[in-house]
């Protein structure tokens, strides 16, 4: 037998292994029928126990609709680009949840680009593990939106970074492994509109076009866009005092120089993912005009909100005041942003640190599940979808079942990447479903 004759016998033998595992999943009770080309994987995807038939999106509503149109311009092949913006806290600042949402959708809708990318290593901060940002200046003010007094003005990321040098340099790099898939050929690099700009630097600088911005994208910020003749995953910057046009240096004291991050495309259509997070965040820190004016410059289609476990480590952590300010910030996006589609997310389960005759030990973090009931609550009043995370990965005491599955962090609040990976799992699946779901109510209009 030739080694081509047993290569054909090998797929066709794989072929029929699989295909009595798809059908079954076909079938199975509580999944939404699947459509072409959008389909589920057939095996179960986390490794904790947990009710499959709830991980979906409530969107009695359908204010989703508007999005999943958008989508199918996408599947019809149109070249356009659809953009989420996935708004959090440390669970969204990490970028293991949200990248393997990314990753996923892009892999059914088109990947057109890594998204927003910020200097946090620089703040001092975790960074997304799929790019590196460097700099030869280690000593940089901070400002983060959870600071009651920043030392620098907060961006479209919730934070940003300043200096008093009168020379800067930004090396922005994608990650040889974590990072694959992502060059690109256009940032868009954001900065305070009283900051020096930034040129090309490096070995890529001859072949790059440089468009400074003359006018503010959003309150105080400037966006200037470097277009790549080739995909790359490197851009390097050096920062200049050169006016415009002429040959004369500025004063070194006229600027106050401030960077926020980037936004990376590739000149492909596809969805566009910005995952935006910062550690400690709570509803009242974005629940800011002139933060949201700034975040509406990223155009998202679909606005995700996770945000609720830092509230409920409250010492006076209480339903109805929470409430208020879930409600507040909704109505305020609503204002600034009224045709974006919105998800409200809820916090999955967590435990607390307490000390109990002088030892300390950790306990089940009680104001978690009352701060899903309101977030679900407040969704269903304002019209809003709802991804119901502390139901679907198990709900009352299910973080016990992630933890022995080595799926949880050691301060038992966050997760280990793997976990991360797993909930982000859980997100692509839903989305999916709903939007199944939406395609099959579009035929019964159809043929209506």
């Amino acid at each position: 037998m030739t080694k081509r004759k047993r290569h054909c016998i090998s797929i066709i033998a794989l072929a029929l292994l699989w295909l009595p595992l798809l059908f079954s999943f076909r079938d199975k009770p509580g999944n939404v029928p699947l459509l072409n080309p959008v389909a589920l994987d057939s095996l179960p995807p986390v490794t904790v126990p947990f009710l499959d038939s709830l991980c979906f999106i409530t969107d009695t509503a359908g204010v989703l609709n508007p999005f999943y149109e958008e989508l199918d311009v996408l599947l019809a092949r149109k070249d356009t680009v659809v953009t989420i913006v996935h708004l959090g806290d440390s669970h969204i600042q990490a970028g293991y949840k949200t990248g393997q949402a990314m990753r996923r959708l892009q892999d059914v809708f088109g990947n057109a680009g890594r998204g927003w990318v910020a200097p946090l290593k620089l703040s001092r901060a975790n960074e997304p593990n799929d790019y590196f940002i460097n700099s030869v200046i280690r000593e940089w003010q901070v400002g983060r939106c959870i600071q009651r007094n920043p030392k620098a003005s907060v961006g479209i990321g919730g934070f940003g970074i300043r200096t008093v040098s009168p020379s800067v340099n930004l090396d922005l790099i994608i990650g040889p492994v974590n990072g694959l898939g992502y060059s690109f050929n256009q940032a868009v690099f954001y900065r305070d509109d009283k900051s020096m700009p930034m040129l090309p630097a490096g070995m890529l600088k001859d072949s790059i076009r440089t468009s400074l911005a003359a006018d503010n994208c959003a309150p105080g910020i400037l966006a200037d866009t470097f277009f790549i003749s080739c995909l790359t995953d490197t851009l390097q910057l050096h920062s200049t005092r050169r006016k415009q046009g002429t040959d004369s240096l500025l004063p070194a004291s006229s600027f106050t120089n401030t960077y926020y991050g980037f936004k990376l495309t590739n000149g492909g259509p596809g969805l566009l993912y910005h995952s935006i997070g910062v550690n400690g965040a709570m509803f009242i820190h974005y629940t800011d005009r002139v933060y949201l004016e700034q975040l509406a410059a990223l155009k998202p289609s679909l606005l995700i909100i996770s945000m609720g476990t830092n509230e409920s480590f409250g010492r006076r952590f209480n339903k109805p005041e929470f409430k208020e300010q879930v409600q507040a910030f909704i109505r305020l996006v609503k204002e600034v942003l009224p045709a974006t589609a919105l998800i409200l997310t809820t916090p999955a389960e967590c435990y607390k640190r307490v000390t109990v005759n002088k030892k300390r030990t950790y306990i089940r973090n009680e104001n978690i599940e009352k701060a899903a009931d309101v977030i679900t609550d407040v969704a269903l009043e304002e019209g809003l979808a709802c991804w119901d995370l502390f139901r679907i990965t198990g709900g009352k005491n299910s973080y016990r079942r992630w933890y022995e599955n080595k799926l949880t962090g050691r301060d038992r609040i966050h997760f280990t990447k793997e976990g991360y990976w797993e909930q982000g799992e859980l997100l692509y699946r839903a989305l999916i479903r709903s939007y199944n779901t939406y395609i099959k109510e579009k035929e019964k209009w159809t043929d209506s």
